[in-house]
């Protein structure tokens, strides 16, 4: 297939990385267009007011890459009608570092918003997220974004679930379906992980902010949310403490349906 992939993380991000050289190799046509600087939840944020710059760069993926000096919305909008020579048949966004499970973090998710973007535009659209422990985040921040060897056997196994299923959901998706499919993977992903369908968890977010401070301002402050949901159907967060990859089907023109 012929793949436009984006993320949030930003271009430098080793989760983009392994996802786009899995995908090239399993024979796709891949295009990437990626943040410039890391874009975390910034939801489906645009631009507006000011120029975004985009940039053609080598960054060994084995395809061709630019960077874009603005949001994971920005990038898929700005590639789809000004980089790509042709229309790509999907657009693919992740993997996010963290996980994008419940509604909470679905909503406000770049990862998400830039395949929403790729849904908008007609096209069958994927997200795709990793799910980590506080203690691996924390430890892949401390080291610059550069994975130790545990996580990099986690991720590459997760890459090529990702690049096998996601290929697999854009097929078999129809154009103008308004679909997003949106898969988390496990911590720890083995190559025997299994997919399980999902609903996102109803997960609230109290609390995200600070106090005000001396100064007047309030600082953001990551949680992991207050699960809400019922015992039954299956969700996202549900799905990944117990080690299944969650696939969860966002059906955009199901809205406001009664």
């Amino acid at each position: 297939m012929r793949l436009l992939v984006t993320n949030d993380d930003g271009i430098e991000s080793v989760f983009l990385h392994e996802l786009a050289r899995e995908l090239v190799a399993a024979g796709h046509e891949v295009f990437v267009a990626a943040p410039k600087v890391e874009q975390s939840w910034t939801g489906a944020s645009k631009s507006r007011h000011r120029p975004v710059h985009s940039t053609k760069a080598d960054w060994g993926l084995g395809c061709p890459t630019w960077v874009v000096d603005g949001t994971p919305s920005d990038s898929v909008n700005i590639a789809l009608d000004h980089l790509l020579p042709m229309k790509p048949e999907a657009v693919l966004s992740g993997i996010n570092i963290g996980l994008n499970a419940g509604l909470g973090f679905i909503l406000g998710s770049g990862t998400v918003a830039g395949a929403s973007e790729g849904a908008l535009h007609g096209l069958p659209a994927v997200a795709l997220s990793q799910s980590l422990s506080v203690a691996m985040y924390d430890e892949l921040k401390a080291g610059g974004g550069r994975p130790t060897p545990e996580l990099l056997a986690l991720l590459r196994a997760s890459a090529k679930h990702g690049a096998r299923i996601a290929a697999a959901l854009a097929a078999r998706t129809p154009p103008l379906s308004f679909i997003v499919h949106n898969l988390n993977f496990p911590f720890p992903c083995t190559a025997e992980s299994e997919v399980r369908r999902t609903v996102p968890a109803r997960v609230m977010f109290p609390g995200l902010f600070s106090p005000q401070a001396a100064d007047g301002t309030h600082s953001f402050v990551f949680k992991i949310g207050r699960d809400t949901s019922p015992e039954a159907p299956l969700t996202d967060r549900a799905a990944l403490e117990a080690g299944f990859i969650s696939h969860t089907v966002l059906d955009f023109s199901k809205l406001g349906s009664i």
